[in-house]
């Protein structure tokens, strides 16, 4: 364990531990998720998608996310041939099951400033819950895996891709009436030093 990577201790623990580190990070990414949702200034790019899709569908969010999720490793591995681990299943399960068990509880503030700084916070906090799901080491997440699947299948630069296909979801999740608004600028601007960060803390993402 180092100063620069505090948690770095907990990257490789006992299969029990890396599964209760898996759960913790798929929690705490539902719950950022959630926070943003119901901060109301905006969402990314999938859940754009994902709001869009219940507006005409009897869904909830949750529901549509774990049906997104489904299709895109069905996708992945039928197609493309990436492996799926016990981390990707469980990825596409339960962070809908919490985004939509947290909904009563998380706040819904009126005032624009605190919707900005639970908007904030979750974007934090979505940071931490990659570094902790990707340091249990057990699956890519559905849309980390498809990112990696078009690497190996195209030869195209990881950033390229992952930038073209949150593109796409955006547009076909404003076209069907997803909430985009200046949040989703915002996370597209923060969402990387806060993973960077988030990984950093596991000591992953970061030369020796």
């Amino acid at each position: 364990m180092t100063v620069s990577a505090p948690l770095a201790g907990l990257v490789r623990p006992s299969r029990a531990g890396r599964l209760a580190l898996l759960l913790t990070g798929l929690f705490l990414y539902g719950l950022s998720l959630r926070m943003m949702l119901d901060a109301r200034v905006g969402v990314a790019p999938w859940e754009v998608l994902h709001v869009g899709l219940t507006r005409h569908l009897p869904l909830t969010v949750g529901v549509v996310s774990v049906l997104t999720g489904a299709a895109i490793v069905a996708f992945t591995a039928l197609r493309l041939r990436e492996r799926i681990g016990l981390g990707t299943v469980l990825n596409v399960v339960l962070i809908g099951v919490f985004l939509d068990v947290l909904a009563p509880l998380i706040p819904d503030p009126s005032a624009l400033g605190w919707r900005w700084a639970q908007f904030g916070l979750g974007v934090l906090l979505l940071g931490f819950a990659t570094g902790a799901y990707v340091a249990a080491g057990l699956g890519a997440g559905p849309r980390d895996g498809l990112t990696l699947a078009l690497r190996r299948v195209t030869g195209w630069p990881v950033p390229r891709i992952r930038s073209g296909v949150e593109l796409a979801v955006l547009l076909l999740g404003w076209a069907m009436g997803g909430p985009l608004g200046w949040g989703t600028l915002v996370f597209a601007l923060a969402v990387g030093p806060a993973m960077g960060w988030g990984l950093g803390l596991f000591g992953l993402g970061r030369k020796g």
